[in-house]
């Protein structure tokens, strides 16, 4: 049984109080949107320069 790997599975179900469903909805919101400008800049660099954008200077130029 020597290299054998195990996969295994749970499934878990999240029943939100209101107050818990409008803070989750915030906030992938507001991570919906940081991916949205982190792509939208990467985009444009590749699309003036053809350069790729690392995650080191995706994460910079966001915080600028």
């Amino acid at each position: 049984m020597t290299g054998r790997t195990v996969k295994r599975a749970f499934k878990y179900r999240f029943y939100p109080t209101g107050e818990q469903a409008a803070e989750l909805a915030r906030t992938f919101g507001c991570v919906r949107l940081v991916y949205n400008r982190a792509l939208a800049a990467r985009t444009e660099v590749w699309t003036l320069r053809q350069e790729r954008v690392n995650y080191n200077a995706t994460s910079a130029l966001l915080t600028e």
